[in-house]
């Protein structure tokens, strides 16, 4: 094990809002496809219109339909964001993709959306209301044979901006970190990791310190480039390789799991020097995700 310093400080991550869906199809590779389309333009709230990603692949004798499948979370910050987010992706992105079928993976929620019956109206009055796998659903003729999707779709409370930084000697290390660290997040259900790979190369901050129209600019503080360049540079001397994590969790619970199976998993690779995380002092979110913890 490698012995990085862990910063005494905090992943300050907020309340956000969340949809987890399950898309099975006839192949675990044409479900792949399809969850991979429907969470796509969705790393950060940022500037995409939402936060989405795979949770986990879910095996055929998982699944009500007993083929292979794939579950996705998808948040925004409000519920009518989340529903309008459900349509648009579903509806653009898994009706379209061959073979699936989709199922609500949070029946017990309160609030419940009849994304199903909306995306019905797709059939232009050719759809049917059936009961099948003990579930409503609608089954949807299309030019494959049929879609089938479930009526209602749960929405609850969520976490996003759970973080980590790792800073290493080198680019290459300090990648192999934050791959390690992914691939442990992965084994935890209820949580992704929205940005291409899971690995965030361009960590930001809030607003421009020259520019006053950028809502988000780049992190000078942790660029190795400019460590050399500017008074608060908060890297180590020899630091040439840092990136960011980022994940969003269906409980506070999940993002703390993930947090510590990234941790752990980050120890094992050399050269890592020090682990750290983002926050903004409190003014973002609720939650505060401690690292020595």
């Amino acid at each position: 094990m490698n012995s990085p310093i862990i910063e005494d400080t905090y992943a300050e991550a907020f309340k956000t809002k969340a949809s987890y869906l399950l898309i099975t199809a006839a192949t675990r590779k044409l479900a792949y496809r399809a969850a991979v389309e429907a969470t796509g333009f969705a790393t950060s709230f940022i500037g995409c219109p939402a936060e989405a990603g795979i949770d986990q692949y879910i095996p055929p004798e998982k699944t009500p339909d007993n083929r292979p499948g794939y579950s996705i979370i998808i948040c925004q910050n409000k519920t009518e964001k989340v529903e309008e987010q459900l349509l648009e992706r579903v509806g653009q992105c898994v009706l379209t993709a061959a073979t699936t079928a989709v199922f609500n993976l949070l029946p017990e929620a309160e609030k419940q959306t009849n994304l199903g019956f909306k995306l019905a109206f797709f059939a232009d009055g050719y759809q049917e209301k059936i009961t099948k796998y003990g579930k409503d659903m609608y089954k949807i003729p299309v030019m494959s044979g049929d879609f089938l999707i479930e009526e209602n779709f749960g929405i609850v409370d969520a976490v996003a901006g759970g973080n980590l930084f790792i800073m290493a000697k080198t680019q290459q290390s300090a990648l192999i970190a934050a791959e390690a660290a992914v691939n442990a997040i992965r084994e935890i259900s209820g949580v992704i990791t929205p940005f291409p790979g899971g690995i965030v190369a361009s960590g930001s901050k809030v607003g421009s310190k020259k520019y006053k129209f950028m809502n988000a600019t780049t992190n000078e503080q942790y660029c190795p480039t400019l460590k050399d360049k500017i008074e608060d540079s908060k890297l180590p001397e020899d630091t040439n390789g840092v990136y960011e994590l980022v994940f969003d969790g269906l409980t506070e619970e999940n993002v703390i799991k993930a947090t510590r199976a990234a941790v752990n998993a980050i120890k094992t690779i050399p050269d890592v020097q020090k682990i750290s995380a983002g926050n903004y002092g409190g003014n973002l979110g609720k939650y505060k995700i401690n690292l020595l913890e």
